[in-house]
């Protein structure tokens, strides 16, 4: 089939839109891309007359997006997690086609309102609009705010300070309003520029970026922890590969490996180790030689030892697990647990099992985990932090909470296995330095198999490791000595967006009617 001039114009449109995202985002990090973007959807927009074409082409680029962005589903689902090839491409599919559906909606909606309102007056809408999209998103169906514009910005640390305040949406905000700033100036060929930049919505929007970059120039040069109390901690990555994670065979010598790591990683005497997620091929609550093997190395090298290890509670002549983090202390054993609230779907658990009952959960080797509820606080001498495992890190409001219940630094423990060798890694350590800047804690994060590594308040990151290498990071944190906007109020600059975007749209059907 031979597409017409102007579908293949519009294709092409829709595609480097697409394309543009995608390497925005890590490991290609071409971050300015980001700001140019989303301008080909803009003059799609522009040049397709009817509402169904327009969502139709939008859906389409959101659709690639997605598929060149988190194709890795399929490695995690396939090669390790047993599931048929085909239907692994499946789930990809319908997957990027439900996330798609957000920039569908974003194109449609601004086709609606182009027709009603005069385009400088979609600097302030298409960004609160785009934030709007992207806060539902991340919370609808358990969540899934993976691969969100502001995460492109990761490395800029002075475009994204802004998020102790907003949140990593801020940055959303800004990234989609550069975007339409260029549209706008470029497409209206005819207007001067003068009439374009001199007209209360492109001031405005102008004075929050400068009042952005001025505040991030600002952030990055305040100090948000006690200099006084420095805590050195190690963190382990054990390269164990996934097919021999819980292989009974293996157990010995994974947890040799681990052993190994930490003897050497304790010849600088942290006051912390950090083995990675899952690191313990058995349940370290159950009193045997495997767990006494690590209580007496956790004595013998006379520090703290946090351990993840799967946990299970009995339940109804059953018993339900739980993917956990553990506290020990060098002379009182195991003195905290914290189990995984936030789990993740397909991997821990089968979302609708009775109507997905086709789908296979990844960690096949185990049962089915459930959640934990409390945001346990942790404890070593001088400082309290929290644990966020492995995808619990990806949502802020998570973090917040650790940190609002008095989490001073926080840690996460990972085994980015199951992503084999692709971009996921990467983007997901990409994700933590908002985290980091939102609440201006330290981070230390523990990966089995990378990225593992130390990120500042600031959203520096201090040290990486490199994916599928044994190896262990050791590096000096400091406690947080306060609590941000953020950390106090949460997402709301996300519920402005929310209002003023509903305002619009009220205003918008008031004077067109109702679509």
């Amino acid at each position: 089939m031979i597409l017409s001039k102007e579908a293949g114009y519009k294709f092409f449109l829709s595609s480097l839109s697409a394309l543009l995202l995608t390497v925005a985002f890590p490991p290609y990090d071409m971050e300015v891309l980001a700001w140019i973007a989303i301008v080909p959807l803009f003059y799609l927009i522009m040049y397709t007359t009817t509402y169904r074409a327009v969502f139709l082409w939008g859906w389409f680029s959101g659709i690639l997006f997605y598929l060149f962005t988190i194709y890795w589903v399929t490695i995690a689902m396939h090669t390790y997690g047993g599931m048929p090839e085909w239907l692994s491409l499946l789930v990809l599919l319908l997957l990027s086609t439900y996330l798609g559906l957000y920039t569908g909606i974003f194109g449609l909606i601004i086709s609606y309102i182009c027709k009603i309102f005069k385009p400088p007056y979609l600097i302030l809408f298409a960004p609160s609009l785009w934030v709007t999209l992207e806060y539902i998103r991340a919370h609808i169906l358990t969540g899934f705010p993976w691969a969100s514009m502001g995460y492109s910005q990761y490395r800029i640390l002075p475009f994204i300070q802004i998020s102790d305040i907003t949140g990593y949406l801020g940055v959303s905000f800004l990234v989609i309003g550069i975007n339409t700033l260029i549209f706008i100036i470029s497409s209206n060929r005819k207007a001067s520029f003068r009439k374009i930049v001199f007209t209360w919505p492109v001031i405005v929007f102008l004075i929050i970026i400068l009042s952005s970059l001025a505040y991030g120039y600002i952030r990055l040069h305040t100090v948000f922890y006690d200099v006084s109390r420095p805590l050195k901690i190690a963190v382990l990555q054990g390269n164990i590969t996934q097919d021999l994670k819980w292989n009974p065979t293996f157990r010995r010598k994974t947890i040799k490996i681990y052993e190994d790591l930490s003897i050497k990683a304790g010849i600088a005497h942290p006051d912390l180790i950090i083995w990675p997620e899952a690191a313990t091929p058995f349940f370290l609550q159950d009193k045997t030689a495997y767990r006494q093997e690590i209580l007496n190395l956790v004595n013998k090298e006379g520090t703290y030892f946090l351990i993840g290890s799967p946990s299970y509670i009995p339940m109804n002549n059953d018993i339900k697990l739980h993917n956990s983090a553990y506290l020990l202390s060098p002379d009182k054993g195991i003195i905290a647990r914290y189990d995984k609230i936030h789990l993740v779907p397909f991997g821990e658990y089968v979302p609708l099992a009775r109507i997905l009952f086709f789908v296979k959960k990844l960690v096949v080797d185990l049962g089915d985990f459930i959640p934990g509820n409390d945001f346990t606080i942790m404890n070593v001498p001088d400082a309290k932090f929290g644990v966020a495992i492995c995808y619990e890190v990806i949502f802020p409001e998570l973090v917040r909470k650790f940190v609002k219940k008095g989490a001073q630094f926080m840690t996460t423990i990972t085994n980015d296995a199951w992503f084999g060798n692709t971009r996921a890694p990467y983007q997901h350590f990409s994700m933590i330095v908002f985290r980091s800047i939102e609440n201006r804690i330290f981070f230390a994060r523990s990966a089995n198999t990378g990225i593992s590594g130390f990120i500042a308040p600031s959203g520096r990151i201090l040290k990486e490791s490199h994916i599928f290498t044994r190896t262990f990071l050791t590096g000096k944190i400091y406690p947080s000595t306060e609590k941000t906007f953020y950390t106090r109020y949460g997402d709301i600059f996300a519920y402005l967006c929310l209002g003023f975007t509903g305002l619009v749209l009220l205003t918008s059907i008031g004077r067109r009617g109702i679509i």
